[in-house]
């Protein structure tokens, strides 16, 4: 079959397009023929950090048809639509076929594309777990730092379906696209400072943008929490370093590392 390989000879990417041996399924998992697939910044952090999958194949969120199965399996036969979230079994998604076990996997509504589904996984899991980390109630303040990327636009529309009030921060070009997806105020942050704003918060998600954890920590109402879940390696370093240091008091800070949840998987595609 064809792949994306890890080949670090492979310059610049070192990422190399081939062939390679098709996967066959052991007794515990599925063969998947995989029809689209999506890119995350775990892929791209992952490469970038020296961290290679087994199989040298990245690629987590996959949408396809069950090829075949392993005699183990229940929940899905051979001719089933799915999506699949492969990180926590060895990535695999940047090719022609890959391996996953049923815990990785749910049915394709019919009404929705491969394409579509494919982009859902991690990024909509971890847009949900995360507002769930913040403990979102209904008539909450919420602030989503970096309402454009993946996880920020599944943050902008579930903080909506938890009924919230949502300030966005993106840049002019995405200003329109969070409007659209239900954002009750936008701040344009290569115009404005959010940090210069009067509101305060129950819960922001940080996705997005390298800012000082006391600025976080200022626009927090008491008793809120700042939720973690990206941004730049910088960021990810300096929160793991001092997140906890501006937890002493009622406002608390959390780093959110998703994990593959089959509940959480079906309620995304519910809605």
């Amino acid at each position: 079959m064809k792949a994306i390989v890890y080949n670090k000879k492979s310059l610049p990417s070192k990422l190399k397009y081939c062939d390679v041996h098709k996967p066959e399924p052991h007794d515990d998992e599925v063969l998947i023929k995989i029809l689209a697939s999506s890119i995350n910044a775990a892929d791209y952090r992952s490469l970038k950090m020296g961290l290679i999958p087994k199989k040298k194949i990245f690629g987590a969120d996959i949408a396809g048809v069950v090829e075949s199965i392993g005699k183990n399996i229940q929940q899905f036969k051979p001719g089933d639509e799915i999506i699949g979230e492969l990180s926590d079994s060895g990535f695999g998604g940047f090719a022609e076929y890959a391996v996953a076990p049923e815990k990785a996997l749910i049915l394709k509504p019919k009404k929705m594309s491969f394409e579509e589904a494919a982009a859902l996984p991690m990024a909509a899991i971890t847009a949900l777990q995360a507002l769930r980390k913040g403990n979102v109630q209904k008539g909450h303040d919420v602030l989503i730092v970096g309402s454009g990327g993946g996880v920020g636009t599944f943050a902008v529309q579930l903080a909506k379906y938890f009924e919230t009030i949502v300030t966005a921060v993106c840049s002019t070009k995405n200003i329109e696209q969070t409007k659209a997806l239900g954002a009750d105020y936008i701040i344009d942050y290569t115009k404005e400072d959010f940090n210069r704003h009067d509101r305060h918060y129950d819960l922001i998600i940080a996705i997005n943008g390298n800012y000082p954890l006391s600025t976080y920590k200022r626009i927090l109402k008491s008793n809120g929490k700042n939720i973690m879940v990206g941004g730049a390696l910088s960021q990810i370093f300096k929160f793991l370093l001092f997140g906890w240091m501006m937890s002493f008091g009622s406002k608390k800070f959390h780093f959110l590392a998703a994990k593959l949840n089959k509940n959480d998987f079906e309620l995304i595609v519910k809605l």
